[in-house]
């Protein structure tokens, strides 16, 4: 008995030396977090041979297309418009920090030359460029920082198996020979190539995983690799729940942190206390819809910023370009009069804290200092009611200082702001307050 005991704490102790520790971020991925929390901004780009077909980034799944059908789609993709270096003047010009590139969706298309897979941009297609070089490098000249889109999901590969809740209806494939071990280790050696070959790479953010959420990931391998091979990169998962360890940021698609307006979104008790980021489209739709209607206005993809920025949060505002390369003119446009907006009143976003009071549809606070400003949303009012402003006001102005704006502070920490008579009507009017 005593030599079974003796054998048995031996072994736990063993065991423990073997156990994975909890994750601690080094000092440049601290860093890193940093530079993240404060940029606010940046251009998510869904762009693949699925824009070919114009139906948006899952039509693979939606038209049960079949791999032999879908494996066409390389053959006619040839974006001879696509100017790298005319994409990032676009983005710096929008006042973005940072793009996070599609490098590979659910179809399993890489656009970058993999060594891992021949479905890939130079291999299996006429353009025969690397889209991923060439923006990588681009951005870098405009100082706008690289991350990666990366999807965990495919439906084309037969080691993807068993098969998730997607990509059932798609004829051709053979998942009764899959390995799943082999499929991580695909992922793997593709991770290792966009970590590897394109330099200084700040996030990695991982899509899919809710088509398999019950399935062994080994994150643990795959987040250990990314952080060993750059250590300051970013690694964040679009899951929907709280965060897993060894990642860095949180992100929310669709909503607002703490909201499911979607259904599918993250729950307010799963929001964590790493950097934020929401991602949102200028379209209906993130990949190139040619029947797409729902064109956000700039008021609209205004207030979805400062509204994020309200929660202390990221803004990454998806483009879908053409087939051809292109970036539709409106999504263009919208990005350039964000520019503008951000070349005068980029002090009260970039670089902001919040969560200190909820945004609402008529107004949302940031905070740098002693200075909080104050985004009224809805300038159709005269008296704005913010609760919960726990802060003792000094003075309130128009952004420019050179109009005194009215308020007074109740005793249940309500601040009331009145606005003059004849203030414009505009997308969004920022005040400066000054507190004690």
């Amino acid at each position: 008995m005593k030599k079974l005991l003796v054998f048995a704490l031996l072994f736990g102790l063993l065991s423990g030396s073997f156990a994975q520790t909890a994750y601690q971020p080094s000092a440049a991925n601290l860093e890193n977090r940093k530079w993240f929390a404060e940029s606010r901004f940046g251009v998510f780009i869904h762009w693949g041979v699925y824009s070919v077909l114009g139906d948006g980034e899952w039509v693979m799944n939606n038209k049960n297309l079949g791999i032999s059908e879908y494996g066409l789609l390389p053959t006619f993709f040839n974006p001879i418009d696509f100017d790298a270096k005319a994409w990032a003047k676009l983005f710096k010009d929008a006042g973005a920090k940072y793009i996070t590139f599609t490098t590979r969706h659910h179809d399993g298309f890489s656009m970058w030359d993999s060594k891992a897979s021949d479905y890939n941009i130079v291999k299996a297609t006429p353009f025969k460029r690397d889209i991923v070089k060439e923006l990588v490098n681009a951005c870098r000249e405009e100082g706008i920082r690289i991350m990666f889109y990366y999807s965990l999901l495919d439906w084309k590969r037969d080691d993807y198996a068993p098969l998730g809740r997607t990509g059932k209806g798609i004829a051709g494939r053979h998942v009764d020979r899959g390995s799943w071990d082999k499929y991580i280790q695909f992922m793997k050696t593709q991770l290792t190539e966009l970590l590897t070959d394109y330099g200084q790479i700040d996030g990695i953010w991982f899509d899919g995983h809710w088509d398999k959420p019950d399935a062994n990931w080994h994150y643990d391998e795959i987040y250990s690799l990314i952080h060993s091979l750059q250590p300051q990169c970013l690694i964040g998962n679009n899951h929907h729940v709280a965060p897993f360890e060894g990642e860095d940021f949180q992100m929310f698609e669709r909503d607002l942190p703490g909201h499911n307006t979607t259904g599918f979104g993250t729950a307010a008790d799963a929001v964590g206390n790493l950097p934020k980021e929401v991602c949102g489209t200028i379209a209906g739709s993130w990949g190139f819809d040619i029947k797409d209607r729902q064109q956000k206005s700039f008021k609209e993809v205004l207030t979805y910023l400062v509204k994020a920025a309200g929660y202390g949060s990221n803004l990454l505002l998806n483009v879908g370009p053409m087939p051809n390369g292109e970036i539709q003119d409106y999504q263009q446009e919208r990005l350039k009069q964000l520019g503008e907006w951000l070349k005068t009143y980029g002090e009260s976003i970039y670089g902001t804290e919040g969560g200190f009071v909820a945004p609402t549809d008529d107004y949302a606070l940031t905070k740098k200092g002693n200075t909080v400003y104050v985004h009224l949303l809805n300038t159709g009012k005269d008296n704005f009611l913010i609760p919960n402003f726990k802060f003792k006001v000094s003075s309130l102005t128009s952004f420019d200082g050179k109009t005194k704006i009215k308020y007074h502070q109740l005793d249940n920490n309500v601040l009331v702001v009145q606005l003059p008579e004849g203030t414009p009507d505009t997308a969004d009017l920022v005040l400066k307050l000054s507190i004690k």
